[in-house]
């Protein structure tokens, strides 16, 4: 880019950075988390929340006289501090005179693999590990879920026998935007977290997934959102914790209480700090998966691409970059797009049920994206050669793929990047 000044920014990539450069009269902007404050003592702020909760009495007094607890937490795709969030609700649940073998922390691991060994000490830490009893959710195990009916609108409701079998029943988590939901966090840890797949064909089913409202930042007409609280209410929240965090992973805020108002509160919260807007649709966008545990596979990394696709332009190109340590995801996701030829043919083919497969709906998702933009694509955790199958154009270099813009649209090009992917909520000022 000789003659150029260059922009160079560290996009996030696996447990690192990955630099690219950009001629500066070409960055349309570069849309980050704004900087928040993070919170000077976790510990203090989460037991805070614990005793003066949102909407709810405090944990101690809702724990009083309850013979058992299940406390719901992600699976190792979120960043949750569990090591922060747990303690504290440990200790109110023991002071209150749960014993702790009556105490069970189920891992809402919705459709994704179970968390085990090293990974799971990662996630909650050694001493916690040892000493309580921590079970994985299988949601292809029709027999560990028990049938609660259907939702209003149909959806039949089947939720994992653990979790329904306490007495006193908590969920935690991570409120960020969210590709489908809005933003994660609240009721996403009943469902899909501890759902059974026979709930979830319905909920990533194509007419909730079509839906306009069905993505990311939207709260209020949003079907999925209404779906998923009303299955959460019917397995029923005791309390709820949310967090939110910024791009070191530090805690900003804690939402703990009534899990729909402390939910809106910490969504209205995660949004003054996550959205930056764009005058414009950009010509192309370069962002990232922002980095482990999101971009492990081609599967997760897809939320990246959902997070550009808002403001790219119609006819214009995304460039992703994620680590993909983990390759492409499951064998069935794998296995589908490897099949698959033509994107709006295996679309309409999703409403016929019986052609449902597990993950179809991250193919899905990737399809929207590839109605609206071309998809460029660089890791270096999937062969080369496999890259061409999942209908991206493979790149050798990042930086490759930034001259291919240049190239492809000229001098003027307007080129936006979002170093952190998914935690940002990118949205253009007219919307």
């Amino acid at each position: 880019m000789k003659g150029h000044v260059d922009m160079q920014v560290e996009m996030r990539y696996g447990t690192g950075t990955l630099p690219i450069e950009i001629p500066d009269k070409n960055v349309a902007g570069v849309l980050e988390i704004s900087e928040s404050v993070p919170l000077s003592d976790e510990d203090r702020a989460v037991r805070a929340a614990v005793a003066q909760p949102i909407a709810s009495p405090p944990l101690a007094e809702i724990a009083k006289g309850r013979a058992s607890a299940c406390i719901v937490i992600s699976d190792v795709t979120r960043p949750v501090p569990n090591k922060v969030i747990l303690p504290p609700i440990l200790e109110t649940l023991q002071q209150a005179g749960i014993p702790r073998e009556k105490i069970t922390i189920l891992i809402a691991t919705g459709i994704h693999r179970p968390n085990e060994g090293e990974e799971l000490e990662k996630m909650v830490g050694r001493s916690i590990m040892d000493t309580y009893t921590i079970v994985n959710h299988f949601s292809q195990h029709p027999e560990n879920h028990d049938y609660l009916g259907r939702t209003r609108s149909g959806t039949p409701v089947y939720i994992d026998k653990t979790y329904l079998a306490a007495d006193l029943k908590i969920t935690t988590g991570l409120i960020e935007p969210h590709l489908m939901a809005g933003y994660s966090g609240g009721r996403k840890a009943i469902c899909p977290g501890i759902a059974s797949v026979e709930t979830m064909k319905v909920m990533h089913g194509p007419e909730l997934m079509e839906h306009p409202k069905s993505a990311v930042g939207i709260l209020d007409g949003n079907p999925f959102h209404i779906e998923a609280t009303e299955i959460a209410l019917m397995a029923g929240v005791d309390f709820n914790l949310n967090v939110a965090i910024d791009k070191h992973r530090r805690i900003t805020g804690v939402f703990a209480g009534d899990m729909v108002e402390s939910h809106r509160v910490g969504s209205e919260f995660v949004e003054k700090n996550a959205k930056v807007t764009l005058p414009e649709p950009a010509d192309a966008v370069v962002v990232s998966s922002a980095g482990y545990p999101l971009d492990t596979t081609f599967y997760q990394a897809i939320k990246g691409l959902l997070t550009a696709v808002e403001i790219v332009r119609q006819g214009g190109s995304i460039l992703l970059v994620a680590a993909c340590s983990e390759g492409i995801g499951s064998k069935p996701f794998t296995d589908l797009i490897f099949k698959t030829d033509d994107l709006s043919a295996f679309v309409q083919g999703l409403y016929n049920p019986a052609n449902f497969v597990i993950d179809q709906w991250q193919l899905e998702e990737l399809a929207k994206v590839a109605r609206k933009a071309d998809i460029y694509f660089y890791t270096d955790g999937i062969p080369y050669h496999q890259r061409a199958k999942l209908f991206v154009h493979p790149l050798r270099s990042v930086q490759a793929g930034i001259e291919e813009l240049l190239t492809r649209y000229g001098e003027d090009i307007r080129i936006a990047v979002i170093p952190e992917g998914p935690y940002v909520l990118a949205k253009l000022e007219e919307a």
